[in-house]
């Protein structure tokens, strides 16, 4: 293993760690003198370094010698904080080691070269920019995993762990999810909530194995499977709790700031606000929600994400039009935006591919128009495949689980109108954009989990065996999760010639740097011209006019 190898390797951990220790530190401004495993504390790290990733680029770019000092200072909050807790840190560096092999990847999802490194790598390199959305529609679209990104842009490693981020999401929700089975299982206090919890952990290690496909979507994904089960649990509770509505909060905002349309899982809170309107006036509730810090920390946070959305496209939420301003210089027309949208429809309805275009776009994707090709160009075999692997995953857990002894359980109600709400997030996915990746995978799943969950708890099973049962389950699932990675590593050997303990990671070619290029490009030109007096704006080209201009206005 030569020296290169080895930083990375160290980095990976002290990485983590640091966004851990942000983590305790961001909780306790909050909450006071209330532990948590380090799953929260990870989710809350990432919560808080996308906050100051958003607000710090309004003023300097995520430079490597910026992003160096922020990861030590966060492992330093980590060993002033946690040093004490050795178990928790022993079995969150295990998790960790087994999804490190996830990470040497040379095959990248199809969007990373197109924009998902490019607007990583803009952060690093520029303050915003206005009007960075007229370089490509990608940049259109802005994820907060990009800003999370930009922070892991670091020496000698470069840009290699902007694949972290998704891993951050899937090893922090798995150490949530375990360590909360295991407090449980202590305190001899098991659930159907549970058995939830181990059907997420199980599908988003087998189904989310490959993170160089996560891209945008997958990580909210996982995150939605949490926030379902805190939901969950709330219900069960069924009083006001500040320290379960924080988790809840902080969930909801990284979920939307990972992808825009995610605004509507906001939905999910209705069984929330209707327990606590039940116990508490609406005036009484308002007065609680308003005396907690989250709830402005979340408003700011949601607006930081709107105004980036403004800058970027003059659009609040693109390319919904009527979120769009039209009398900015870098403002898109309203046919643009209509057209954008319709684009992303005719995408996820399977009336578009690298080697296929509908004949009629417009009349295509009206009403149900689609349903048939879409039937047979993305359902069969993508979406029947997922679901003869989901209906396979509840089998073999029926197997597992089956006893002859039965118990009474009582369900509260509130879990039903959570069922009805995502049965009703799963029509507009359906209607709207009935891709998996936009959604589909933990909406389908999770209208499944919850009452096959119900379900599993009816049967009676001594708590040793429940827990054997339980820990056999999650020691599969990352069996599979290293098998199939391993098998994907040998695949990438075989084909692109990928020297895992050499490369490390993706190559990276001139391709990834174009918008970068251009963007340099007009930013020496205008220096060029302020220096010679002459006037600019003679620039013919549309588009790089534009551009050109709002370069200009956010330079002034």
């Amino acid at each position: 293993m030569n020296f290169k190898y080895l930083f990375v390797f160290i980095l990976y951990f002290v990485t983590i760690f640091s966004v851990i220790g942000y983590g305790k530190f961001f909780s306790d401004l909050f909450i006071k003198d209330k532990k948590f495993n380090f799953g929260y504390y990870g989710i809350f790290g990432v919560f808080f370094s996308i906050f100051y990733s958003y607000v710090s680029h309004l003023f300097y770019p995520h430079s490597q010698i910026h992003n160096l000092i922020f990861i030590l200072l966060g492992f330093v909050f980590f060993i002033y904080l946690l040093n004490k807790r050795v178990k928790e840190i022993f079995f969150t560096s295990i998790i960790f080691l087994c999804l490190y092999i996830s990470l040497l990847i040379i095959k990248t999802h199809d969007d990373f070269p197109y924009y998902h490194f490019g607007y990583s790598y803009y952060l690093t390199q520029n303050p915003l920019l206005i009007g960075i959305g007229q370089f490509n529609h990608g940049f259109r679209t802005q994820s907060s995993i990009f800003y999370l990104n930009s922070l892991f842009y670091l020496p000698i490693i470069k840009f290699y762990f902007f694949h972290l981020s998704s891993l951050l999401f899937l090893g922090f929700v798995n150490i949530a999810f375990i360590n909360k089975l295991l407090k449980n299982f202590k305190n001899k206090n098991i659930n159907y909530v549970d058995y939830f919890s181990i059907l997420s952990i199980i599908f988003i290690n087998i189904f989310f194995y490959r993170i160089a496909e996560h891209g945008t979507d997958r990580s909210a994904q996982i995150l939605v499977f949490l926030l379902i089960f805190e939901i969950l649990y709330f219900i069960d509770g069924k009083v006001f709790n500040h320290i379960k509505l924080f988790k809840i909060f902080v969930l909801i905002g990284i979920i939307i700031s990972l992808k825009a349309f995610y605004i509507l899982y906001i939905l999910t809170l209705i069984p929330v606000f209707y327990i606590l309107l039940k116990k508490n006036s609406l005036k009484n509730l308002i007065i609680k929600l308003i005396r907690l810090p989250i709830t402005y920390l979340l408003i700011f946070f949601i607006s930081i994400l709107l105004l980036t959305n403004f800058y970027n496209t003059a659009c609040f939420v693109y390319p919904i039009s009527f979120t769009c301003l039209e009398n900015f210089s870098w403002s898109f027309l309203p046919e643009d935006v209509l057209k954008m949208n319709n684009w992303y429809e005719q995408w996820s309805k399977a009336g578009a591919t690298p080697n296929f275009r509908v004949d009629n776009p417009e009349l295509y994707i009206l009403k149900f128009n689609w349903v048939s090709n879409w039937l047979e160009n993305y359902f069969f075999n993508k979406v029947s495949d997922f679901l003869i692997g989901v209906f396979f995953l509840i089998s073999i857990l029926i197997f597992m689980l089956r006893s002859q002894k039965k118990q009474k359980i009582k369900i509260n109600k509130n879990v039903y109108i959570l069922l009805l709400i995502l049965f009703i997030l799963f029509i507009e996915w359906f209607y709207n954009h009935p891709a998996l990746r936009y959604g589909g995978y933990s909406l389908i799943a999770s209208i499944l989990f919850i009452p096959s969950a119900i379900y599993f708890s009816k049967f009676k099973i001594k708590y040793t065996d429940l827990k054997k049962k339980f820990l056999i389950l999650i020691t599969l699932s990352f069996v599979i999760f290293l098998g199939r990675n391993i098998d994907r590593i040998i695949n990438e050997v075989e084909k692109y010639n990928f020297r895992p303990f050499n490369d490390f990671s993706f190559r990276i070619n001139e391709h990834h740097y174009r918008n970068f290029r251009e963007i340099e490009g007009l930013l020496k030109n205008y220096e060029n011209c302020e220096l010679k007096k002459v006037d600019c704006d003679i620039i013919k080209a549309k588009k790089i006019e534009k551009v050109f201009y709002t370069f200009k206005f956010n330079r002034n």
